[in-house]
């Protein structure tokens, strides 16, 4: 994509669109390229007349063609908002999405009248869930653990940058983990080997969303072992797909949980389940 002329901000949206690029990706990508925040949509609107020069189209068209490829948006701009946080993401980890606040939320309320809490986030990706719990909850001890190497890197930097004092550690699911949890928390895995939206996709860790020909293979995983790893009237909230909420709570139930519930994301689709472990005396 060339231009005879330098486009004036409007005129480069405009292109951006007429190229198949959504409005609010474009005007994100138009503020990346221009050293704006990504939050001054404002700006673009008070200075739809100004040129934008050679090179800084040449940086944005370059973007466009990546963004019309698939790559995610957050990718393109290394970071993402979650929870009140910036944290910065690349093609190493999943790119954290709006839904799994719903998981944060309501790990929070399982943890009110809890001093000092344990909590475990399971497959931690870019220290999303983690570094939210523990900076809402100062006090708490929050571990996080996940099977890559490159996503444990990508979330310790986040820590780092942050200042907030999450324990990382590598390790598959609750492999070496300790006890006494007052919530185990993970955004597993749980996308079936077959489902038709994964190419839509296929930019993300896959080893980050497919769990088997039904999609539950890592959460029977946890579901089986996070009792052990548990305090007697712990929680473990897991998100899953949309359609799997039922078999999510059959599993807990099975499994000796009480309680079991499931809680809506924000397009009101039960998008995560739990329950609490109390064992038979």
């Amino acid at each position: 994509m060339t231009a005879a002329t330098p486009l004036t901000v409007a005129q480069a949206l405009a292109a951006a669109v007429a190229l198949g690029v959504d409005k609010l990706d474009a005007q994100l990508l138009l503020l990346h390229t221009l050293g704006r925040a990504p939050h001054d949509r404002a700006w673009l609107l008070a200075h739809d007349t100004d040129a934008i020069s050679d090179p800084a189209w040449a940086a944005l068209a370059a973007q466009l063609s990546r963004r019309l490829t698939g790559e995610p948006v957050a990718y393109l701009l290394g970071e993402k908002e979650f929870h009140g946080l910036t944290l910065q993401v690349d093609a190493r980890v999943l790119v954290p999405r709006p839904d799994t606040e719903t998981l944060v939320d309501w790990a929070l309320q399982c943890l009110e009248g809890h001093e000092a809490p344990r909590v475990l986030d399971l497959g931690t990706g870019s220290g999303a869930i983690a570094l939210a719990l523990q900076h809402a909850r100062p006090d708490a001890q929050v571990d996080a653990v996940d099977a890559s190497a490159d996503a444990l890197a990508v979330a310790e930097a986040n820590s780092q940058r942050l200042r907030l004092a999450v324990r990382f550690a590598q390790a598959h699911w609750l492999d070496g983990a300790a006890g006494g949890y007052a919530v185990i928390a993970s955004n597993p895995p749980y996308i079936a080997a077959d489902d038709p939206h994964l190419p839509a996709l296929q930019h993300e860790p896959s080893a980050a969303l497919v769990a088997g020909t039904d999609g539950l293979d890592d959460i029977r995983q946890i579901v089986q072992h996070a009792p052990s790893h548990l305090e007697e009237g712990g929680w473990l909230l897991l998100e899953h797909g949309h359609d799997q909420a039922p078999a999510v709570r059959r599993l807990l139930e099975t499994r000796g949980f009480s309680e079991v519930q499931s809680r809506d994301d924000l397009a009101g689709i039960a998008r995560c389940s739990g329950g609490i472990w109390r064992p038979v005396k």
